[in-house]
């Protein structure tokens, strides 16, 4: 058993995809996790869990309850407490509300990351380190084009977005 950080992408969005925090902790603990704590309603839990597919059978457990697909992208404690530490984007006076965590199913290929269009959206800003995307949105994320599907249209993969108050507030779950 280790602490793992389940990260749900577009569950209870716009009242798209239901999933009650309730209903997931069962699902987690029907999968054999312990000391399941869920972090608001958009799909973050900290479970001790075990082995190293949770997030394939949790995915698979969502589709057969639910009847719809849950990407779920895990990361340790230690990768939660890292990235709560310091966001490289993080500059005097940057809320962190308007910075934001990209986190990947995997690392991305180096050439679909060359190809990414760092002036698509200013001021918005972004880079790319290991399997996370960091980005700035100084004036919020509602108006800008480096969205979620962009990202994943351009580097073939899927990912989850949590502003930085929740990394933190993830990380301090994780202890």
């Amino acid at each position: 058993m280790s602490t793992q950080v389940l990260l749900l992408r577009g569950i209870n969005v716009g009242g798209r995809h239901s999933v009650p925090m309730a209903a997931l902790r069962e699902l987690l603990s029907s999968l054999g996790c312990r000391e399941i704590r869920t972090y608001i309603q958009s799909g973050n839990a900290v479970v001790e869990g075990p082995g190293d597919d949770l997030g394939p059978r949790l995915e698979a457990a969502l589709l057969a309850r639910f009847g719809f697909a849950v990407p779920v992208i895990v990361r340790s404690a230690q990768d939660l407490r890292r990235l709560a530490q310091a966001h490289p984007l993080q500059v005097p006076g940057a809320l962190d509300k308007h910075l934001y965590v990209g986190f990947l199913s995997q690392e991305p290929d180096p050439a679909r990351v060359a190809a990414l269009d760092p002036l698509r959206s200013p001021p918005d800003c972004f880079v790319v380190q290991g399997a996370e995307v960091f980005a700035h949105y100084p004036g919020g994320s509602a108006r800008s084009r480096l969205t979620a599907d962009w990202f994943d249209r351009c580097l073939g993969l899927t990912s989850t977005w949590r502003n930085q108050a929740t990394v933190r507030a993830l990380a301090a779950l994780v202890g």
